[in-house]
């Protein structure tokens, strides 16, 4: 097996870490400090001067990958960017990862990326050129309204938002949160679920439909903290609908297709988020290295005390061992497509924010109480980490198809013991 990277993965890996360390590292305490003096739902100048930056320089729109240049609904327009496979892409966003601002730089930013995949999929010629033009240029931002906080939304067929057809338009009433991006004062459009049909089969009462923010009867009645982190300017509201009336035409390819929609959208957006957790571990493994280096306790540097060489090592072996199934993750995307590569989705969804978090809670405890302030990026990032065991379906519900799965490998042996008569205690 080669494990060897081509020529292209290197280049675009490579031309986004050289732009991450001469043109975001550089301004991070910059960036800082404009979010610290501004008002905390403001686009911040500085990320807004490196994105243009970003964009003179080619570096933009990664990670729609090729095959998502033949939508279902219209072949006319042409996705901007460089159309990186997911595996190409995976090493981008890797290193984008390690800042947490850096993926916005490159217009590659959640929830944008799903919503601009789902539009390049699924909508029509003038759905692309309202809302997929604007967001591939990076001009506004958008909302993903999928969970609800009156029903377990790990299960979307519990969701009870109502999308009801009144002559040319859908009159929309329900409560959404955890809707990521609508603090942002450039956020515009949201792609909203919600039920259409109540009767219908289970899987088939769901659609999905573009929602302008400014549509009377939306309001965004708080927004949400993480770990008491606001997570300004992006933020994660939730919002009220009431009577929300837009037109037929923004229904998303048609009535009772939104589970369609959503797994072509959630794949690609689950290992989009391991990518970059890749990158928060080895940011974290790196800080907790230089602490343990630099401290000395009880005579000697706590680097040398044999805790922490564990704790080291098994860092530096979880991350590899991630990575890899990442990786190979994101090549079984690229030449067997989403849904054979469903299972390994799956797995990295749940071994990604795991191994990362873990190294954060390490580094954190090896900066002592620093590691618990503001003074360092380990609290912060320990809360967002710890947001994507929720995120595009819990662990519980990834692991339970990685079982079944397994399971199902066994079925004949459990139907033979059954025929045989064979039910005791297997030796």
């Amino acid at each position: 097996m080669d494990f060897t990277l081509n020529a292209r993965e290197t280049h675009f890996r490579d031309r986004v870490k050289a732009f991450m360390d001469a043109e975001i590292r550089p301004r991070e305490a910059e960036y800082r400090a404009a979010a610290a003096a501004g008002e905390r739902w403001s686009v911040n100048p500085v990320l807004e001067d490196v994105k243009a930056r970003a964009k003179a320089a080619g570096l933009w729109n990664f990670f729609m990958p090729p095959q998502s240049g033949r939508p279902h609904v219209d072949d006319s327009f042409v996705f901007e960017g460089e159309q990186l496979t997911n595996l190409e892409y995976a090493l981008c966003a890797e290193e984008m990862g390690r800042v947490g601002w850096a993926s916005e730089v490159f217009n590659c930013s959640a929830p944008d990326t799903g919503n601009m995949e789902v539009l390049h999929r699924y909508g029509t010629r003038a759905q692309k050129d309202a809302w997929l033009a604007p967001l591939m240029r990076g001009e506004i931002r958008s909302a993903f309204l999928m969970t609800e906080p009156a029903v377990a939304s790990s299960d979307a067929t519990n969701i009870e938002t109502r999308i009801e057809r009144d002559g040319d338009h859908y009159v929309i009433n329900g409560r959404k949160w955890w809707s990521s991006g609508a603090g942002d004062p450039r956020c515009k459009i949201a792609i909203l679920m919600g039920k259409t049909d109540f009767g219908a089969a289970k899987h088939a009462q769901q659609s999905m439909i573009l929602v302008p923010l400014d549509t009377p009867g939306v309001t965004i009645e708080r927004m949400l903290s993480v770990f008491g982190y606001d997570h300004a300017p992006h933020g994660h509201a939730e919002i009220v609908l009431r009577d929300v009336r837009v037109p037929a035409e923004n229904l998303l390819l048609g009535e009772g297709r939104g589970f369609e929609i959503a797994q072509g959208r959630l794949g690609p957006g689950r290992i989009h988020h391991c990518m970059r957790t890749i990158g928060v571990a080895e940011e974290a493994i790196g800080a907790m290295a230089k602490r343990l280096v630099s401290r000395v306790a009880f005579g000697k540097r706590i680097a040398d005390h044999s805790i922490w060489e564990q704790r080291i090592a098994r860092a530096r072996i979880d991350i590899e061992m991630t990575r890899l199934l990442c990786l190979k993750a994101a090549d079984m995307m690229d030449k067997a497509g989403n849904k054979a590569a469903q299972l390994e989705i799956a797995m990295i969804k749940v071994q990604a924010p795991a191994m990362a978090l873990q190294i954060l809670d390490d580094a954190i405890q090896a900066h002592g109480g620093a590691g618990v302030s503001d003074d360092f990026d380990l609290a912060h990032n320990w809360g967002s980490v710890r947001t994507l065991r929720l995120a595009d379906g819990p662990d519980e519900v990834h692991a339970r198809a990685i079982a079944r799965a397994e399971f199902g490998k066994y079925a004949a042996f459990e139907a033979d013991r059954a025929s045989s008569g064979d039910l005791g205690v297997s030796r």
